[in-house]
């Protein structure tokens, strides 16, 4: 079995390509041999890697105010069921306990 003839330059130039590619990547930094005084070290170390307080600093909560129309509604809804609640109540009872009455 014979490969193409242009098998050959194309894994040259896959070859080549790929090389330069990986040639152009971030070279590590290099190493600094200056020792930092103790002063700088003390302040590195209390410094934050991260700051995740900040996060909350600009969120504003969104506080809702208490329903209050809700809970006048309801009061004025328990205020006009009751006196009909307590009737229907009172007619029960009062049938219940006849109806004991009447059974020997």
């Amino acid at each position: 079995m014979r490969l193409p003839c242009f098998s050959r330059p194309l894994v040259v130039l896959v070859l080549v390509t790929g090389g330069a590619a990986l040639a152009q990547r971030l070279q590590l930094q290099e190493f600094q041999a200056e020792e930092m005084a103790q002063q700088e070290r003390d302040a590195a170390r209390a410094r934050p890697k991260y700051n995740i307080n900040a996060y909350g600093n600009d969120i504003q909560i969104k506080e809702e105010p208490f329903p209050w129309m809700a809970l006048g509604l309801a009061c004025i809804a328990f205020a006009v069921t009751t006196p009909f609640a307590w009737r229907v109540y009172k007619n029960t009872t009062q049938e219940m306990a006849e109806a004991r009455e009447e059974t020997p």
